[in-house]
């Protein structure tokens, strides 16, 4: 009795882990035995820019399929193929009669056109499932930062890797009903599963302010045959990424892979994903690490009365720092810090530095976010490089004080300088605003994110007034434009190659804002060793400029009265 009672019990078991337990998995394999899937392709979303223009979308095509084992005649099958689909029809041929798998996939992002003409042949076995080829309707707007997709429809780099989850959707399927060896059955029944097509991104791109990026950065490709030439714009108040390009550029349609490691170099976006010494344009940090501290009260920062030792010379660690200019003709002499950054020169940042201690400046350095990613929603971006504090030298924080051993993104600069003349506060960089469903239905937005103050509100005006004067009188008067209030500091950097000083190579840069009262507009431009040109004050300041009033004129804004107090600004 217990034997049988066992027994039964056991039986019981069983029917309770093949029914309960294990019913759904036994399920889908007896549905998998007697049926065939093709798959449907997912619709990719879409890319539009800030007010939906459409920066990557879809064409309509077709994957093709042989299933082999309903092949009656595969010379035939492989031949008709083969002649359509620009194929080797004897390597076709072996491939199917080899297959192991059920499907064989033979070609993807094939046109209708072409299926249509394959449909007439009526060839068994050979099915055909709607695919998706991604197509850019601005070719090489934006390149380096939209990305491409794999024939698969895989995001390969860029926003399209990036945001792959939210673009690619689910795929569906075709099931049709086969036998055991996975002939159709006659009379077969069809099941269609539908694809759930991809979301669209929306970015915070502004197709207006992108083509003007991406023209006058060609213009600088032409005129100074640099190695790069980049431009960023970004709303100084929010993080709003609204425009940036670099070229060379390339054909996002039709890239050119035969060579993988000239691809993969030209796909870099160097103002996020590379780092440089910023040279002059960093002494904006200097500056404003002096107008904070002195506004608190710390008594080792100058006032902003303070007139500067006017030799071109200072001495520290035993090693001679120099200013650019000669100081001939009483050139920089009298200098206070608003004539310092008119001039940029190097021994006033450097006593600064120095008075101010590398613990105050590194205080400084870390609140801006240098050495760390801005956490922008890109892959790739780099931190930078800053030397560990311990590991500084008197001599090291000298030349950190006008953007020498210390390496930067232009990502990076760009949201320091933004914080500094938007009233103190820092935001994380962003480039995709929303995601939507295809109807236009907002899924999630995407916020503007602070990380808190880093300098006060009276020392961001103040710093504000003093960059407005270096474009209006100084060395960033090539970005001057008549009626409107423009600030900025201009930027030459040495290069270095094996640790040692590349002579004649530079890294020429800009970065400017308008309005110079209340920012809307902030450019950082960088070119990477230009021909002919000598400074980024006669390179990328008129780039700058340039930009800047295209935007100007695409969004009709008005000049203004600049009030006799702000033409003379202290």
């Amino acid at each position: 009795m217990f034997a049988i009672a066992f027994i039964f019990l056991f039986i019981i078991g069983r029917l309770f882990v093949v029914q309960v337990v294990d019913g759904y998995s036994l399920q889908e394999k007896a549905v998998d035995q007697w049926t065939r899937e093709l798959p449907v392709k997912a619709a990719r979303g879409k890319i539009l820019d800030v007010v939906g223009n459409v920066l990557a979308e879809n064409v309509g095509t077709y994957a093709v399929f042989v299933r082999v084992r309903c092949v009656s005649d595969f010379s035939l099958v492989a031949e008709k193929l083969a002649e359509k689909l620009d194929l080797d029809k004897e390597k076709l041929y072996e491939r199917l009669k080899s297959a192991t798998s059920s499907e064989v996939t033979v070609a993807r992002q094939v046109d209708k056109k072409t299926v249509q003409e394959l449909a007439e042949y009526q060839l068994d076995g050979v099915y055909f499932a709607p695919d998706n080829a991604r197509f850019y309707p601005y070719d090489d707007l934006l390149c380096q930062i939209l990305g491409i997709t794999s024939s698969d429809g895989e995001g390969v780099f860029g926003l399209e890797k990036y945001y792959d989850k939210y673009l690619k959707g689910v795929d569906g399927e075709f099931l049709y009903e086969a036998d055991l060896v996975g002939k159709d059955i006659d009379g077969k029944t069809v099941n269609y599963i539908p694809a759930t097509d991809g979301l669209n991104i929306r970015l915070n791109i502004d197709l207006e302010v992108q083509r003007i990026c991406h023209a006058v950065m060609q213009k600088a490709q032409t005129e100074y045959t640099p190695k790069s030439a980049s431009v960023i714009v970004v709303q100084p108040s929010s993080g709003k990424i609204l425009g940036i390009a670099t070229t060379p550029s390339f054909s996002l349609n039709s890239p050119d892979r035969s060579d993988m490691a000239a691809f993969n170099k030209m796909i870099r976006s160097p103002l996020i994903v590379d780092s440089y010494e910023p040279g002059s344009t960093f002494k904006t940090v200097t500056a404003i690490a002096n107008i904070d501290e002195y506004l608190l009260g710390n008594d080792r920062a100058f006032s902003l009365e303070h007139v500067f030792n006017s030799s071109r010379f200072r001495t520290v660690g035993g090693r001679q720092i120099k200013c650019w200019s000669t100081h001939a003709n009483g050139k920089h002499a009298n200098e206070r810090l608003s004539e310092a950054l008119n001039n940029s020169c190097n021994p006033c940042f450097v006593d600064i530095a120095l008075a101010l201690g590398k613990e105050k400046m590194y205080e400084y350095i870390e609140k801006l976010n240098f050495g760390k990613v801005t956490g922008v929603d890109f892959m790739g971006e780099a931190s930078g490089m800053v030397m560990p504090l311990s590991a500084v030298t008197d001599g090291d924080i000298a030349r950190i004080s006008f953007g020498q051993t210390i390496a930067v993104t232009p990502l990076q600069l760009a949201m320091s300088t933004s914080a500094l003349i938007n009233g103190g506060t820092y935001y994380t960089p962003y480039l995709v605003d929303r995601i939507e469903s295809s109807s236009g239905e907002v899924i999630q937005i995407m916020p503007s994110k602070s990380k808190g103050r880093v300098v006060s509100k009276e020392a961001s005006e103040i710093l504000r007034g003093y960059l407005e004067r270096v474009v209006a009188e100084g060395s960033g008067n090539k970005a001057y434009i008549e009626g409107y209030r423009v600030g900025g500091k201009t930027g030459t950097a040495q290069k270095y190659e094996n640790g040692v000083i590349a002579q004649g190579k530079y890294v020429m840069s800009f970065i400017g804002f308008f309005p110079a009262n209340e920012p809307e507009y902030l450019a950082l431009c960088v070119v990477d060793e230009p021909v002919g040109g000598s400074y980024g004050s006669t390179v990328c300041a008129p780039l700058v400029k340039e930009i800047f009033e295209k935007i100007i004129s695409a969004k009709n804004i008005q000049p203004v009265e600049i009030k006799e107090k702000d033409k003379k600004i202290n």
